[in-house]
């Protein structure tokens, strides 16, 4: 007789544990399991099976979760069935799905670096171009002599009067003359001074024996009257800057005209100047009128040195105001009238031009040292009888001697009121 197979009851086909198991358990024993126990997974048991109801009675299709140690959960706990994985959707003819993430878009590179480095090429290469393009158009002369240096830079700036077909020819001078002579010292330490000296200053010319002090220009050029102003003064002159007079009207036009002043009325026929007492808004030829007029002055060429100043003062005044300086279109003009009209000694330039103009700003300020030399007389009568301008022999050079120190002051100039 062949051996029966035990009960099976498919209602509990795991034996549950006793209390003697789990204490087993809480020292260390194992539950006893049931024989014959399979673990089903719930995504192993097909959904229709798992939805399937069971009659009383029947065996079970569905295998419930396995139990936990006795202990571990209350009595009466239910067991949440584990979450499906969700089924993979069928191959082959499916719609697409999304479109894979891009590529993450690329910043926006900041401009600002750009446009500074173009600021500061502007700001670094304009004026580098405005130099080199301004020395390259400017004329040189050799002027320069060989004396020894001297304390300080000495500049030696000469209106000359050359005869041009556009000029203004106020006398009946023949060639080319130094119609006005001003002497720039900036020293080491002390004032700088700006010195006017009349042209028909009575001195002695190198070579020549005395004479007008704008003859040595007409005598031997810009070399000459250096050497000349040199004797005079006992200051070697480091730069030479000359400015036609019909130049001048082309500075102040560049700048936008100037405004002068003259306390009395004028009608001069040799210079063209028309002018009512007051200050008046000039363009460039009423400036270079107003530079040159000379025989309806009281003061003679004495006045007139006095509004050339102030015609420079104001050219240098308005060509460092801020409309000019933040202008690229005027400093360009500027730059190119300044080029075209000055003719500086070889191997000067610009920057050296830009020096002599923060001297001569510094001098025609409110508290600047400039003026006329001691005068000794305005009428003096030369040898051969012509009218000269005579310096004061006993003061003359202690002045220039103060002045290459830095030591002149305003009552050292003469006042011819």
């Amino acid at each position: 007789m062949s051996p029966q197979p035990p009960s099976f009851d498919p209602t509990n086909r795991r034996k549950r544990p006793s209390a003697n198991d789990a204490k087993n358990v809480g020292h260390g024993g194992e539950v006893p399991r049931a024989e014959h126990t399979q673990v089903f997974k719930p995504e192993d048991i097909p959904s229709s099976e798992q939805q399937r109801p069971v009659a009383a009675g029947q065996a079970s299709a569905q295998v419930p979760p396995s139990y936990a140690p006795a202990g571990s959960r209350q009595s009466g706990e239910q067991y949440q069935q584990a979450p499906q994985r969700p089924s993979e959707p069928p191959r082959g003819n499916q719609p697409p799905g999304p479109p894979p993430a891009g590529r993450r878009p690329r910043k926006k590179r900041r401009k600002w670096p750009i446009v500074l480095i173009v600021v500061l090429a502007l700001i670094i290469g304009w004026p580098g171009f405005l130099i080199i393009h301004g020395n390259n158009k400017m004329e040189h002369v050799d002027a320069l002599s060989d004396a020894a240096d001297t304390p300080g830079t000495t500049y030696l700036i000469v209106g000359s009067d050359q005869r041009e077909e556009d000029g203004i020819n106020d006398g009946a001078t023949d060639g080319q003359r130094a119609d006005s002579i001003m002497l720039l010292q900036v020293p080491e330490s002390g004032n700088a001074a700006l010195v006017s000296l009349p042209r028909d200053s009575y001195v002695e010319i190198p070579g020549y024996g005395a004479s007008k002090i704008n003859a040595s220009y007409s005598l031997g050029g810009p070399e000459l009257l250096v050497s000349t102003v040199e004797n005079l003064s006992g200051m070697t002159v480091d730069h030479y800057v000359e400015v036609s007079m019909s130049g001048v009207s082309s500075l102040v036009d560049a700048v936008g005209g100037v405004n002068l002043c003259l306390d009395y009325d004028v009608s001069d026929k040799k210079s063209k100047l028309e002018w009512e007492a007051g200050c008046h808004d000039a363009d460039g030829d009423t400036a270079l009128a107003f530079s040159r007029m000379r025989y309806s002055d009281p003061k003679g060429d004495i006045g007139r040195a006095e509004r050339q100043r102030q015609v420079v003062s104001k050219v240098i005044k308005k060509a460092a105001s801020p409309s000019t300086l933040i202008n690229p279109v005027k400093q360009y003009k500027l730059v190119d009238s300044a080029a075209t009209t000055l003719t500086m000694s070889t191997g000067s330039g610009l920057t050296n031009m830009a020096g002599a103009a923060l001297g001569l700003r510094s001098v025609m300020g409110d508290d600047g040292l400039m003026g006329a030399p001691p005068i000794s007389s305005l009428n003096y009568r030369t040898p051969s009888g012509a009218s000269a301008v005579l310096l004061d022999p006993d003061t003359i050079d202690s002045f220039f001697e103060k002045m290459k120190n830095g030591e002149l002051t305003q009552d050292d100039f003469t006042d011819l009121g």
